[in-house]
């Protein structure tokens, strides 16, 4: 008995040791893709929580000290009692120490935010760009601190991404896992930013990931928890928006109303994106034509911000006194209208201007101030069968918001969250779902979309589209030595008929010319210097691209329906 016991003994410890020793080799191989890796999402919560808290109260101590007030919550009341000058002056100089510090840590001058991100996610395997993202931050923050008219999602939410970028780097993440610690890090910041956990997870999963694979939502909803827990430990568990009172509403009567201010959420949720996009291409056409260097454009920007600001100080910052003015009814029918067509414009010259930021806060001021206007109206025309005004502008808060940023789950929820009233969900997800329908038939689905295809990445068209650049024809080659190469001659042939690529292209710019020439296969080559012939390497295959293209597809799908 002793014998076997000791044999027993013997047998279990040598299986222990070889399964550490095995756990061991794939964590430090293959990263925790393989192995529960909750621990790391926490960690990265906890992390991206307190970037995103460092953040605002960065925000907090420059606005504090170069407006000289400590009530933040009034900011624009205490800027309407500066001198003139100084509220000029402000957002000039900040946008000049914005132009500056994206010089230097950026080639192009631009802030990266919640639509980089997306890119990562999608094509770099859950990574982004770090030392730009640092610089991004510290500019948005100084933007945010000086005047200029965006919000503190957009820069949060990529600062925590470069953390995640960090640790993938360090443990050698695959692409599923960096992108579930992507979007851990999002979660966190969104749910540190505005205390509300459930929206931070679903926006994490919504707009960024843009799946709900069940493998991804624990970790994700970890993290998320933790980021709102940094948040509380500071602020406590108060709301960013205080209700007079809970909403009503008749569903069978007054519902109509709020698919009508879908509608009109939905409309201004467009002239707000289409806005940013129009004045940003005469931004860079001025910028072309007066050859302004890339460093003064942020500037110039300020400087029409601090004009505005003279007469229209609601625009500095964030805006959460307008739009908590908005909600509680405290502005007129006359000042609502107004203070959404000086936000649009504020928010377009502020972006035009590359100075940072996001969009999601100057949306819920937009629209709060068009859901108060509505409502003024709706209460006045029909005063027996409508609720409180303030209803129709929360409603008209989550409307535009959700239409911009194309996230109509997360946007409800994260409503609810900042306003702690969860009795008026019919009429926000009423309007909700009408404004964002419609303006996703205006632009390319949401906000962020649409900046990655003006630059060319076209991501709102789904996995089919995006997929193909993702696969680089040197991979799949077959050189000249290969087996079952392509004839020397027929490359050569189809190179005189202007019928091949570079080494460096991607199955996006080949798949079309298969279709149009008919091809088996197209010649890759390396291009030389003017008047030199170009090299031969080898050749891409139809066949190869079709499988290498099935293959994506195939690994995409098991990873968002995992």
């Amino acid at each position: 008995m002793p014998n076997r016991l000791k044999l027993f003994l013997d047998r279990a410890w040598r299986d222990l040791v070889g399964r550490a020793s095995t756990g061991w080799h794939i964590l430090a191989q293959k990263g925790p893709s393989q192995l529960q890796f909750w621990l790391i999402a926490l960690i990265i919560g906890i992390a991206s929580g307190f970037a995103a808290l460092g953040f605002r109260k960065g925000i907090e101590t420059l606005q504090a000290a170069l407006y000289g007030t400590d009530d933040l919550a009034h900011l624009h009341s205490f800027a309407g009692t500066l001198p003139w000058y100084w509220v000029l002056l402000i957002p000039a100089f900040g946008g000049l120490a914005v132009g500056i510090i994206l010089n230097w840590f950026t080639h192009d001058g631009r802030v990266r935010a919640v639509a980089d991100v997306i890119e990562g996610a999608a094509l770099w395997d859950g990574r982004v760009e770090k030392r730009a993202g640092l610089g991004s931050a510290l500019a948005s923050m100084i933007t945010l601190s000086t005047g200029g008219s965006s919000g503190r999602e957009g820069p949060v939410v990529h600062l925590a991404a470069v953390i995640s970028s960090w640790v993938s780097a360090r443990i050698n993440a695959n692409g599923v896992t960096g992108r579930d610690l992507l979007g851990c890090a999002v979660a966190a910041a969104v749910s540190a930013s505005f205390n509300a956990p459930i929206a931070g997870a679903l926006f994490a999963l919504e707009v960024v990931l843009r799946h709900f694979a069940v493998h991804a939502f624990a970790p994700i909803a970890i993290a998320s928890v933790a980021g709102t827990v940094i948040n509380r430990i500071e602020y406590g568990g108060v709301t960013e928006f205080i209700l007079p009172a809970e909403g009503s509403l008749d569903f069978y009567v007054e519902l109509p109303a709020f698919l009508i201010l879908g509608i009109v959420c939905g409309v201004v949720a467009v002239v707000l994106m289409r806005a940013i996009f129009w004045a940003e291409d005469v931004g860079s056409s001025v910028q072309k034509q007066l050859r302004l260097p890339k460093v003064l454009r942020p500037a110039f920007a300020g400087l029409i911000l601090g004009a505005i600001a003279i007469w229209y100080p609601h625009i500095i910052g964030v805006g959460y006194e307008t739009t908590s003015a908005a909600l509680t009814g405290g502005l007129g029918l006359h000042l609502a209208i107004t203070y959404v067509v000086v936000k649009v414009a504020a928010v377009a010259i502020t972006m035009a201007g590359r100075m940072g930021g996001g969009v999601f806060s100057p949306a819920l001021m937009v629209g709060a101030l068009t859901g108060l206007a509505f409502g003024i109206v709706a209460t006045a025309v029909f005063p027996d069968v409508s609720g409180s005004e303030t209803l129709y502008a929360l409603a008209g808060m989550g409307a535009v918001a959700a239409a911009v940023l194309g996230a109509p789950i997360s946007t409800t929820l994260i409503v609810f969250e900042l306003t702690g009233d969860w009795q008026t969900g019919i009429a926000v997800m009423a309007a909700v779902s009408i404004s964002t329908a419609l303006a996703s038939r205006w632009v390319d689905r949401s906000f962020f979309l649409t900046q990655l295809e003006r630059r060319g990445i076209h991501l709102a068209a789904g996995p089919q589209a995006y997929l193909l650049s993702t696969v680089r024809v040197a991979s799949i080659m077959r050189d000249r030595e290969h087996a079952r190469a392509a004839g020397e001659e027929t490359c050569w042939e189809l190179i005189e008929q202007g019928v091949y690529v570079d080494g460096n292209a991607t199955l996006e710019a080949v798949m079309p010319m298969f279709e149009i020439s008919g091809a088996q296969f197209i010649p890759v080559v390396t291009l030389g210097g003017e008047g030199d012939p170009p090299e031969l390497w080898g050749a891409v295959f139809h066949v190869d691209a079709l499988k290498a293209f099935n293959r994506v597809l195939a690994d995409t799908a098991a990873e968002e329906h995992s």
